[in-house]
């Protein structure tokens, strides 16, 4: 009783999802400028327009790609857009932003002062509000029952990956593989979060069933899995 999901996200050989350890370094924008990576690079944001017309990201990304600042020509998608935010990372603006950008947002937070509050009569606009902490096998599940969700594609920080793929909550993988390589043991990586401690964690591991590998132009790859969960 939850949405089928994916992952899909773009990543470095090196399974790095960002290009340093700090919110001013980002893929979207530094890629572009590095000969040998921004050739092919097109072929991530092609695939991307396949994907689901539910999609989960976190407040975090959101502000890194610059929703809080005043864009005045917002190119609509047809969207609904899912967004995780505690902190929180998203103004008012940035609200206003997503709910102008896409079909409909859904705003899941545990934070009560939380700018979306504001917003909260707006039309478009529909707030989860977890007291504690966010149950995502709640989320997920209420995603599908209250409001449509069937199939749903995650493009989340490396935390929330790794929250969702060992509670899980993820069906497929689709990865991404641009030609680089950028380490750094603090840059976020496709899975972040707790580290695994003693030999009952290692029950967290999920494995993974290779479904499709293609190799696109200028070096870069698309790898598909199944998660045994």
């Amino acid at each position: 009783m939850r949405p089928e999901t994916t992952l899909f996200i773009l990543t470095s050989v090196d399974g790095k999802i960002s290009t340093g350890d700090t919110d001013q370094l980002d893929v979207d924008q530094d890629f572009p400028n590095i000969p040998g990576i921004a050739e092919g690079l097109t072929q991530y944001y092609e695939l991307e327009k396949t994907t689901d017309f539910f999609s989960l990201n976190s407040g975090r990304v959101m502000a890194k790609i610059g929703a809080n600042r005043y864009l005045p020509d917002v190119k609509n998608t047809l969207c609904t857009f899912i967004i995780i935010d505690n902190k929180p990372h998203l103004e008012e603006t940035g609200v206003d932003y997503l709910k102008k950008r896409c079909k409909g947002l859904i705003l899941v937070t545990s934070n009560p002062q939380h700018p979306a509050f504001a917003r909260k009569a707006d039309n478009g606009l529909r707030i989860f509000y977890y007291e504690k902490k966010i149950d995502f096998p709640d989320l997920f599940s209420k995603l599908k029952s209250e409001c449509g969700v069937d199939r749903l594609t995650i493009q989340s920080g490396g935390s929330l990956n790794a929250q969702f793929v060992r509670l899980g909550l993820v069906d497929h993988l689709s990865i991404v593989v641009a030609p680089a390589l950028i380490g750094g043991k603090n840059t976020s990586s496709l899975m972040d979060g707790e580290s695994l401690h003693n030999l009952c964690d290692l029950s967290n591991i999920k494995a993974l069933r290779l479904t499709e590998c293609r190799v696109l132009d200028h070096s870069y790859l698309n790898l598909r899995y199944d998660l045994i969960n």
